[in-house]
């Protein structure tokens, strides 16, 4: 009777451990084996014997309480050893959920994703999801995403964030606004080209340059510095753009670098990953890659 409930506990730490590595009742039962139901019945289950809420469900799939990433932490290292003893073929390596990777979503389709992609031959899964520094960052403490590539620093011990990439500045404009000159007065007649309403790269970029604040509002506002740059290069006005997204448009003379400053803007970008988690080595593949590549953008 005791092995029985003993494999029953494991089962439900299993299942468990599986939703808050996926995120999803759905995608945990396909990872486990199992039907959605069971799985629902399953953490409830659990967090009856627990007394206290797992997960907090959302419109697409669950976010991890306190409760649930202090459970993880501790039972995610000696569920993997135990499966990796037990019931398995030694030929076949154990399956491991998709990693949760979010961060900008030009960073991620120009720089991330195809040093990434010959991770895929390796069995590696990738789920991914774009969005501002801050919320993305607050999803990390939640549990929604395994690594999270952030402009913003962390405060505090519960996230480690490592150095990746240095973004430089560059003030651009298309070929027919290139008579603007340098003069900052000059250029703020220009219609400027914004991913938010609050200009937050542009204002940067003059505070730092010009060492005063601007204040005009924007012409265009397309919330993808993807969709900033090809409305600057379609001749809509000027903007600021991270180098590394614009080099191809500047070396072809669809852009042109309105201004080159000895000391230009520089944002670091930053791999950040909870921390006290046990990472599974899928996880930690991701981001030793993005550290090693990072040195070369």
């Amino acid at each position: 009777m005791a092995d029985k409930n003993s494999n029953g506990s494991l089962d439900l730490l299993r299942t468990f451990l599986a939703v808050h590595r996926t995120g999803s009742f759905t995608a945990a039962a396909q990872l486990v084996g199992l039907s959605q139901p069971t799985v629902t019945t399953q953490i409830r289950a659990l967090e009856e014997h627990l007394g206290r809420q797992l997960f907090e469900r959302l419109p697409r799939g669950v976010a991890p309480t306190a409760v649930a990433d202090a459970l993880a932490a501790e039972v995610a290292g000696p569920l993997d050893a135990l499966d990796g003893v037990l019931g398995r073929d030694a030929d076949v390596p154990a399956p491991q959920p998709p990693v949760h990777l979010a961060g900008p979503a030009d960073a991620l389709a120009t720089l991330v994703m195809p040093a990434l992609a010959p991770l895929t031959a390796e069995g590696v899964r990738l789920r991914v999801s774009v969005g501002l520094a801050d919320d993305l960052l607050e999803g990390l403490r939640a549990g929604r995403y395994d690594l999270v590539l952030s402009s913003i620093r962390p405060r505090g011990r519960a996230l480690l964030a490592e150095p990746v990439m240095d973004e430089e500045f560059v003030l651009v404009a298309a070929p027919t606004w290139a008579t603007l000159g340098h003069d900052q007065a000059v250029l703020r007649t220009a219609p400027l080209v914004s991913f938010a309403e609050d200009l937050p790269i542009l204002r940067r970029y003059w505070r730092h340059v010009f060492g005063v604040r601007l204040t005009e509002p924007p012409a265009v506002v397309i919330p993808d510095l993807r969709g900033v740059m090809a409305a600057v290069v379609a001749g809509a006005g000027i903007t600021v753009l991270p180098r590394y997204l614009c080099a191809a448009e500047l070396a072809a003379g669809t852009l042109v670098a309105l201004l080159e400053p000895e000391d230009p803007p520089i944002n670091t970008a930053f791999v950040v990953q909870r921390a006290g988690t046990h990472a599974l080595s899928h996880v930690t593949l991701v981001r030793d890659r993005l550290v090693k590549l990072a040195r070369d953008w």
